[in-house]
């Protein structure tokens, strides 16, 4: 039995679990959980499937900073590699939000190779989901304002994954002329 595919699978799981009353912000309130699949997807692809504890680290990106898992959980459950990850991107809720933007634009040139990849991952899903569904009550400002964020969060990410930077491009290209940004 392939090890990756069951840590996977119980990943994708445990995401689904901890998200299930979550919805999206936007008018179409897709279920939270969307968003994890499709950034795991991503990095599945951008990586040709050579890396699980990534595409898991991508299913569980949103745990710790919103819902009640735990660290030591995700250790337990799917090893401190993956945990780890998931620690890496997630922001600490109690600083103020633009407190943890700005500390997003400040660090993430200093994360892993990972890390890094989440990022772009994490951006372009919300980008695209910021086209297709902007959040209720956004206004135009703050939707600008994100897709201008968005891009200087990517901008210390570059070099990695060239299939994966073109595809932020893209969802950053349709963002920025969808809202003038």
């Amino acid at each position: 039995m392939n090890n990756d595919l069951v840590k996977l699978s119980q990943a994708a799981d445990y995401a689904a679990r901890q998200h299930i009353a979550q919805r999206r912000k936007g008018d179409r309130a897709e279920p939270y959980v969307n968003h994890v699949v499709e950034v795991a997807a991503m990095l599945a692809e951008a990586t040709d499937g050579s890396d699980a504890v990534l595409v898991m680290g991508g299913l569980l990106h949103d745990t710790l900073e919103d819902t009640d898992a735990t660290y030591a959980d995700l250790v337990e459950r799917f090893g401190t590699d993956v945990a780890g990850l998931v620690q890496e991107v997630t922001d600490d809720k109690s600083l103020p939000k633009q407190v943890r933007k700005r500390l997003q634009v400040e660090t993430t040139p200093h994360k892993s190779t990972r890390a890094k990849l989440l990022k772009i991952a994490d951006k372009t899903s919300n980008l695209r989901g910021l086209v297709e569904s902007p959040p209720t009550g956004w206004t135009a400002e703050r939707l600008r304002d994100y897709v201008v964020w968005a891009e200087q969060v990517v901008r210390s990410c570059r070099g990695l994954k060239a299939k994966l930077e073109a595809r932020f491009d893209a969802a950053y290209e349709t963002a920025r002329r969808h809202f003038g940004a």
